[in-house]
């Protein structure tokens, strides 16, 4: 499923029109974005956490050269689903 057809989904709906309901798809996806640039963690309850995962130092290997190099801490956004999300997602896949 694209943006576009998550936007004709909610028009579809509730009856609002596409143009507004794809401005607040953006502006809900800015948020989450911004939220995460500034480190802090976004939970919608029954849905999930995006958060930010901070994923060590390490040493890597370029191969085609034969060189080693350093790969520096960094942090990376991730998706949690929450219980009732992922519980869903199973109990659908089982009846089929």
């Amino acid at each position: 499923m694209t943006k576009a057809d998550i936007v004709n989904e909610i028009s579809k709906n509730t009856g609002i029109e596409k143009v507004t309901v794809q401005k607040a798809v953006e502006a809900f996806m800015d948020t989450i974005k911004e939220s995460l640039v500034e480190k802090n963690n976004v939970y919608l309850r029954g849905f999930g956490s995006f958060i930010i995962k901070t994923r060590a130092k390490k040493t890597a290997r370029n191969i085609s050269k034969n060189t080693t190099i350093v790969i520096p801490e960094h942090n990376i956004p991730a998706f949690k689903p929450s219980k009732v999300f992922v519980s869903e997602v199973k109990d659908n896949k089982k009846k089929k």
